[in-house]
């Protein structure tokens, strides 16, 4: 039995960059995969009520496309793909250096405090004290300029956390691996699955995969390597899943991830 893929996966597989995709073509890859139309069309509804794709026409005469905040939101998505490749590549080494950032916020504006606590936890960021949060990784591309004011930052290679100095130390404090190994198994278990089953659409393989790879990457902090034991588990794992991916791409007739994947190399 095919495992059941969510809607929304499917209709973001579709999703280009830029311009749009015909809905026969979301329609009938959702029903190859064993999808009904009615959950297909509540997804797009919800897409379009969130503000994240514009529909034009209806059924599958219409077309779909990505809003700039459509388009803003995947590309967010996108990145931790982009990081993750980068270092199981080699090309993302760790610089040795922590990134501090301390929340000050007036008490009148809790919400604004509440909102960057959830956005610093949201980057992978730790709270090592009360407002304080520490992140192997330079975060600060990734907060608006509406958090400065509340933000003070500090960068350090000599970081102290309740006594432990040692970096691999302080990372599987405040990191540790068992929930991040763990969080692969689904998608360890999707390429097991996918191998034992070739017989399945390779689009809906492709899709399966996907939602996998999204599933385990969504609690994975993606800290740097070097902060990680080696071999690392989930480095393997999405190493096997790129190249069976590759494998997938080149026997699709239906293209999906267009322009999204591979992602492109992080500067």
């Amino acid at each position: 039995m095919t495992p059941q893929i969510s809607p929304r996966t499917v209709v973001e597989a579709f999703l280009p960059p830029a311009g749009d995709v015909p809905l026969a073509v979301v329609y009938d890859t959702a029903n190859l995969a064993g999808l009904a139309d009615q959950p297909v069309r509540l997804a797009i509804r919800r897409l379009v009520a969130s503000g994240d794709v514009d529909q034009a026409g209806r059924g599958r005469a219409g077309t779909l496309s990505l809003t700039s905040t459509g388009r803003r939101r995947l590309q967010r998505d996108r990145e931790s793909l982009t990081l993750a490749r980068a270092q199981d590549a080699g090309d993302a080494p760790w610089d040795g250096h922590w990134r501090l950032m301390a929340v000050t916020t007036p008490e009148r504006e809790r919400a604004v405090r509440d909102t960057l606590r959830r956005g610093l936890h949201e980057l992978g960021a730790v709270a090592i004290s009360t407002g304080l949060y520490v992140s192997p990784h330079d975060l600060g591309s990734e907060l608006t300029g509406d958090a400065r004011p509340y933000l003070s930052t500090a960068t350090t290679s000599d970081l102290d956390v309740r006594g432990a100095t040692s970096p691999t130390v302080i990372a599987e404090m405040l990191w540790p691996s068992g929930p991040t190994i763990a969080a692969y198994a689904t998608l360890d278990e999707a390429l097991r699955r996918d191998a034992s089953d070739p017989e399945v659409p390779v689009v809906v393989r492709m899709l399966l995969l996907a939602d996998a790879l999204e599933v385990a990457i969504r609690d994975d902090p993606l800290l740097p390597l070097e902060l990680r034991g080696a071999p690392w588990a989930p480095s393997q794992t999405r190493t096997t899943w790129a190249d069976r991916w590759e494998t997938l791409s080149k026997e699709s007739a239906t293209p999906v991830y267009r322009g999204w994947w591979p992602p492109a190399a992080q500067a």
